[in-house]
């Protein structure tokens, strides 16, 4: 894999809007409640920190980072052609495996597109975020 250069700060502003974008998306007035239900969770379970705040945190810098080498190795330069790389990661690398997890677990299609919309937002976002941001 060829070495890039990276902002770093471009790197924690996009983990932060993956998890700005999480405690919205999954926040009671928006898909929370339905998650919820779907899952058999409660509401309450998902206030506070713990483990899962951890483990998002870590994981949205990890993926920003990838995220930002993908950019570049696709030559994206303008938010759009980021957009369009955060799109195709996201199909190939997320729509598809949750899409083949939800079939094997017999889950409902609505936890699909709930869970899977909420990374095709962040994804876009941030694809166009880290090209810009070279």
């Amino acid at each position: 894999m060829p070495s890039v250069d990276v902002s770093w700060l471009a790197i924690i502003v996009a983990a932060a809007v993956n998890m700005i974008v999480g405690s919205v998306w999954y926040s009671k007035d928006v898909f929370g409640k339905e998650w919820t239900k779907l899952t058999g969770r409660k509401v309450e379970a998902m206030t506070g920190g713990g483990t899962g705040y951890g483990v998002a945190a870590v994981g949205a810098l990890v993926q920003s980072w990838i995220l930002a080498h993908f950019v570049i190795y696709a030559g994206s330069d303008t938010f759009w052609r980021g957009l369009v790389t955060g799109f195709w990661l996201w199909l190939g690398f997320v729509a598809i495996i949750m899409a083949v997890n939800a079939v094997f677990e017999d889950r409902p299609w609505m936890l699909w597109k709930i869970n899977a919309g909420y990374f095709l937002v962040v994804l876009l976002i941030n694809g166009g975020l880290l090209a810009v941001w070279q």
